[in-house]
């Protein structure tokens, strides 16, 4: 055991819960003010619900030893997860410093999906929901990716820190959600307006910072593979911010605006998150500008296909997120890490295996979920409430209260 290594993990591990917070400022940011608190609640709720469920059981149907499909019961309430090395899955640090670091990862993911249907979900739907697929949807991709039975695993699929298992599994679900829900009521235009740009720019900031701990942390060591990690993380979102911002700029509106930098970042993050343990920097710059300009025009041309995907969810993770698993492919190289592989045609092709299954998997399951709860409680909100806003309707609470109102 590495003391060095340990701390560097549970370091991480918090930089990794400071992105559901951030996620929540980012989203809340870009809806109208009418609906900021109950947005911020769909990320914020994830940290308890997934947290409680992590440790309960989803934790072992990921991680214990099981099948190629999914794990077994060994973990179940946490039982046996403690001090102790377990060699398989993480070599220099404990076993409970390797639990708590992918419970971060099963908080955020479903939080991703909440900006696809914003401004129209039940919160009692979401927690159903949420909590299903936590244990259903979430807890199996991760095996197969981290798990050394996983079958991804097996099949030599490389997925450093989550484009399948967080962002593909978590755009697949969104899109789904979005689709079943319908569009927004009264909306003029196929978008709003942010309704608090700083907001929004604030949470991009929360979620590069403590995407430096999502992707280095991964390494699971304080080593020379991390600070690859920390690296690519820096330079792949930096190159994606600049491609979207100077799109904007020169070739759509004249103008580069705050959100645009804010989402192009995000999209740089989401692409290099499969591919930051396995190529170099110069090869983020390429996969970050690429992942920018992909999202981009994923955004401009959301609309045109009818679906109220809120915050363009799949447009930014999806997209992003399955450039970045298919050009790992491609760009991995084993001299920044000898565990992983040189790209290739027959890497590529795995890579690709990886995404279609993580995509059907989500997006079937993720559907059949969301029949089960209508069965117990209405999916999307009365329209009366819709119209007037979320906050006080679900949350009881708004975000803004006029002077006259506060006397």
């Amino acid at each position: 055991m590495q003391s060095g290594d340990t701390a560097f993990v549970l370091v991480s591990a918090g930089l990794v819960l400071l992105m559901t917070p951030g996620l929540a400022f980012f989203y809340g940011g870009l809806v109208r003010g009418k609906n900021v608190v109950h947005t911020m609640i769909l990320s914020l709720v994830c940290m308890a619900l997934v947290g409680v469920i992590w440790a309960l059981v989803s934790y072992s149907l990921a991680f214990a030893p099981g099948g190629r499909f999914i794990g077994g019961f060994d973990y179940v309430g946490l039982r046996g997860v403690g001090g102790e090395i377990v060699k398989d899955l993480a070599p220099t640090i404990p076993h409970a410093a390797f639990m708590l670091f992918q419970a971060m990862f099963a908080v955020i993911t479903p939080a991703l999906i909440s900006g696809a249907i914003v401004e129209r979900v039940r919160i009692k739907a979401y927690i159903l929901f949420v909590g299903l697929w936590s244990i259903v949807v979430y807890a199996p991709v991760a095996h197969w990716v981290w798990a050394p039975a996983g079958w991804l695993h097996q099949m030599g699929a490389l997925d450093f820190a989550g484009g399948t298992v967080v962002h593909i599994n978590a755009a697949a679900a969104a899109l789904v959600f979005a689709i079943v829900l319908g569009k927004r009521k009264g909306l003029r235009t196929p978008s709003v307006l942010p309704h608090n740009v700083p907001f929004a720019i604030l949470g991009a900031g929360l979620l590069w910072f403590g995407w430096l701990g999502f992707n280095g942390g991964s390494a699971l060591a304080a080593n020379g593979l991390a600070a690859y990690a920390f690296s690519n993380t820096f330079f792949a979102p930096a190159a994606a911010a600049l491609a979207w911002g100077l799109a904007e700029l020169f070739l759509f509106h004249g103008k580069m605006s705050g959100i645009g930098l804010a989402s192009g970042a995000v999209a740089g993050l989401v692409a290099v998150t499969p591919a930051a343990g396995f190529i170099t920097p110069l090869a983020s710059l390429l996969l970050g500008a690429l992942a920018g300009l992909a999202s981009l025009t994923a955004v401009r041309y959301r609309p045109r296909l009818g679906i109220d995907d809120s915050l363009d969810v799949f447009a930014v993770h999806g997209v992003a997120a399955t450039l970045g698993a298919l050009l790992t492919g491609v760009l991995a190289s084993k001299a920044v890490n000898p565990d992983g592989a040189d790209g290739s045609i027959h890497l590529l092709g795995i890579q690709a295996v990886g995404v279609i299954a993580t995509y059907i998997w989500s997006g079937v399951l993720s559907f059949v979920l969301m029949k089960l709860v209508s069965f117990v409680t209405p999916l999307r909100a009365e329209e009366e409430d819709e119209r007037s806003g979320l906050d006080m309707a679900e949350a009881g609470e708004r975000a803004y209260i006029t002077a006259d109102e506060s006397m």
